[in-house]
C-alpha cells in the first residue's frame, strides 16, 4: 500500500514510461488506498509532464478500460481522460468509447465499503464537462449523451452529489458559442416526454436524478458557470432560452413549480 509513497513525497522525480505504465495498472486496483490516494493522485500530477506520445498511449489505455469487467477500472478511466482532454489531447476513439460506456453503465454506486469511491455518474460527468469545453467536439452530441445518461433505467438514486457534477458538465457544454438556441434546448424534449408519461406512485430513480440535475442546470444558467474553481463565471450561450426550457420541463414533473 506504500509502494508509491516516495513518489508522492518527492515531486522532482521524473515520470518515466515504466512508472506511468505501473500507475495505470494500479488504477485498476480494488484497494482504494492504492487506486484513489496514490495511483490517481500521481497520474493526475504527472500527466502535464509526459511526452505527447506517452499521454496518447495512456489515453488509449483508459479508453479500453471502459469495457473492463472491474467497475473501479471503468469509473477511474474518465478522470484520467478528463485531465488529458483539458490539456488539449484528443482522439475521436476515446470519445466514442466514453459515450458507449456512459450511456450504458448500470453500476452507479457512489461509494462501496470495500472498493471505496466508484462514482460512475460523477466521474463520467467530469469527462463530459471536459469534452464540453473542448473545441474538438460537437456540443449538441454531448448534450444528448447527458440526456441519455439521465433517462437510462436505474434503481440507484444519486446520493453523493452526482446531480451537481452532471449539471455542471451540461452547463459547461452549454457555454459553447457555436451552439444555436435550438440546439441548446432540443435535447430536453425526450425528458419532457418521459416526465409526461409518468404514472402516479413512487418517483422512478432516473426521474428523481433528472429533476435534481435540471435544478442545478437552472441555477447555473441563471448565475453562470465557472470552468475552473479559480475562474470567474461564464454565461451560457443561450442562458435565457435554457432557463425557460428547463423551467417548462420541471413544471411537467413538479406542477407546483409554475
Amino acid at each position: 500500500m506504500t509502494r508509491w509513497r516516495p513518489f508522492l513525497d518527492d515531486d522532482t522525480l521524473r515520470p518515466e514510461p515504466e512508472l506511468v505504465a505501473a500507475l495505470s495498472a494500479d488504477l485498476r486496483s480494488p484497494d482504494p488506498a492504492v487506486r484513489d490516494e496514490q495511483a490517481y493522485v500521481l497520474l493526475n500530477r504527472w500527466i502535464p509532464r509526459l511526452l505527447p506520445e506517452i499521454r496518447h498511449r495512456l489515453g488509449d489505455e483508459m479508453a479500453e478500460r471502459f469495457t473492463d469487467p472491474a467497475i473501479q477500472a471503468r469509473t477511474f478511466a474518465p478522470l484520467i481522460l478528463a485531465r488529458l482532454v483539458r490539456l488539449g489531447d484528443h482522439d475521436p476513439a476515446w470519445q466514442r468509447a466514453f459515450a458507449a460506456w456512459y450511456r450504458t453503465e448500470t453500476d452507479l454506486r457512489g461509494h462501496d465499503p470495500e472498493l471505496g469511491w466508484l462514482h460512475a455518474a460523477a466521474h463520467g460527468a467530469d469527462l463530459l464537462g471536459a469534452y464540453g469545453r473542448s473545441p474538438h467536439t460537437e456540443p449538441a452530441e454531448l448534450l444528448e449523451l447527458a440526456r441519455d445518461r439521465l433517462l437510462a433505467p436505474t434503481d440507484h438514486v444519486f446520493d453523493a452529489m452526482e446531480d451537481d457534477r452532471l449539471g455542471l458538465a451540461v452547463a459547461l457544454t452549454l457555454t459553447r458559442p457555436e451552439l444555436t438556441e435550438r440546439q441548446s434546448v432540443d435535447w430536453l424534449t425526450p425528458i419532457t416526454a418521459d416526465f409526461a408519461a409518468g404514472r402516479p406512485g413512487p418517483v422512478p430513480a432516473h426521474a428523481s436524478n433528472t429533476v435534481r440535475t435540471l435544478r442545478v442546470l437552472y441555477l447555473l444558467a441563471d448565475r453562470g458557470v465557472r470552468p475552473a474553481p479559480d475562474a470567474g463565471p461564464v454565461p451560457l450561450t443561450h442562458a435565457h432560452a435554457v432557463r425557460e426550457a428547463v423551467a417548462e420541463v420541471l413544471a411537467t414533473a413538479c406542477p407546483y413549480a409554475g
